[in-house]
């Protein structure tokens, strides 16, 4: 994690504090108190900058995605077709997942069970990923890479889908995750059936 430009040092040392504790034991279970011992602060500095814990944990998975979504721009801009745009999307994704265990336990069964995630920052985050990758399909459909007749919004659907579901046994019983296979695999099954 990243110190922003100008940003308050306390701000980002209560951030990494959290992202630490996160390492080692059950959200739920972390209290303020200890995010205040581990940051070095105090515990009222937390909710000058934040409104509780949650928010907290909102804005550092708001920086998680931040840094994530400019990765993939980066990539994504260097690959000719949309096949091998989405290839990279997927592929990203489960690296991701396999190098960041805690933040993906966090988000696949954590927040999405929370309102108050779904009007987070972080969430805004998600969704411009999203309408990245919707926006990849669409213009394979212009170039005639990728077929007409199927939602963009589907496929969207289903590629997240896919590497959710490939990788959430692993992610809960700390098994080895192989982005390879797992990649290769979601390209092969999906991408036969939406190049022309």
């Amino acid at each position: 994690m990243k110190e922003k430009k100008n940003g308050p040092p306390g701000r980002t040392k209560i951030m990494k504090a959290l992202s630490a504790l996160i390492k080692q034991k059950d959200f739920h279970s972390i209290t303020t108190a200890e995010i205040a011992f581990q940051a070095g602060v105090t515990e009222g500095l937390i909710y000058k900058y934040f409104k509780d814990k949650r928010d907290l944990l909102y804005t550092v998975l708001e920086e998680y995605f931040e840094a994530f979504r400019e990765y993939i721009k980066k990539e994504v801009a260097q690959r000719e077709t949309s096949i091998e745009k989405l290839e990279v999307v997927i592929r990203a994704n489960i690296e991701s997942w396999s190098a960041n265990r805690v933040f993906a336990r966090i988000l696949l069964l954590e927040v999405r069970s929370s309102p108050d995630y779904y009007k987070s920052r972080a969430y805004e985050l998600v969704k411009k990923y999203y309408r990245t990758i919707v926006q990849i399909i669409e213009d394979g459909m212009e170039k005639g890479e990728i077929r007409r007749d199927i939602k963009p919004e589907v496929l969207t659907k289903t590629i997240l889908g896919a590497i959710e579901h490939s990788c959430l046994g692993d992610i809960i019983f700390e098994r080895t995750i192989d982005a390879d296979l797992i990649c290769d695999n979601i390209c092969k099954t999906v991408f036969k059936g939406v190049m022309p």
